[in-house]
């Protein structure tokens, strides 16, 4: 049995885009200068608080955490326009109704979205009903911290030598290495292969099929 934890933005679903508007929006209402969309992507995967604060180089504090809670409020508001777009990436539907299917594999998510955001995210797509274990920004520290992983492995009843992490950044990466969990990056997402294999990824899916290859080779999940 392996427990497959995903994270989310920027591996199952393609959200830069509404992510650095959102973003550009929350800075804008407060007479900030704006930042580029390099920079938003390179601090997506890290809970709400902490990726702003890594944007303006600071710690975060009061003020931050009032920038995240605006943030907050215009996704919400963004949720009701036409334009708004999280699409799953190509292959990733089935990916997960493949491993779904599967009696030796438990699906679950550890991510810096909300709680509130992936139930929006799985209920749009229709896969509420294969993620057996979900760990959001709400319930645990901000990646690259373990809480994460373990508070989900232990949850579902795994060692976390037995959970593959499955991600697209480095935080997911390093996250997964404190937990003792594999590290699978992908190379589809926000963070290059470079980085990823850089932050410790023990392999790097090209495509979401690979993953399903990765689980038939025993050996490779010891690497």
């Amino acid at each position: 049995m392996k427990l497959v934890l995903f994270d989310c933005d920027g591996t199952l679903v393609d959200s830069a885009g509404v992510i650095h508007r959102c973003m550009a929006r929350t800075f804008a209402e407060a007479g900030m200068t704006q930042i580029d969309e390099v920079h938003t992507r390179a601090i997506i995967g890290l809970s709400l608080d902490h990726a702003i604060a890594r944007l303006l180089k600071c710690d975060v504090d009061a003020a931050v955490q009032a920038l995240a809670q605006r943030y907050k409020d215009h996704f919400v508001l963004m949720r009701g326009e036409p334009d708004f777009a999280e699409p799953v990436f190509p292959g990733i539907p089935e990916l997960i109704a493949e491993l779904g299917r599967r009696d030796d594999i438990v699906i679950g998510m550890v991510t810096g979205k909300s709680r509130r955001g992936v139930r929006k995210v799985l209920e749009l797509h229709g896969l509420s009903e294969h993620f057996i274990v979900v760990r959001t920004a709400d319930d645990c520290p901000s990646k690259p911290h373990p809480a994460m992983v373990l508070e989900a492995c232990a949850e579902a009843g795994f060692d976390p030598a037995e959970a593959l992490v499955v991600g697209d950044a480095i935080y997911d990466m390093e996250m997964a290495r404190a937990a003792g969990a594999l590290a699978v990056g992908v190379s589809w997402g926000y963070h290059t292969s470079e980085a990823l294999r850089a932050t410790g990824a023990h392999h790097i899916l090209d495509v979401p099929a690979d993953l399903l290859a990765l689980l038939e080779e025993g050996e490779l999940l010891d690497a």
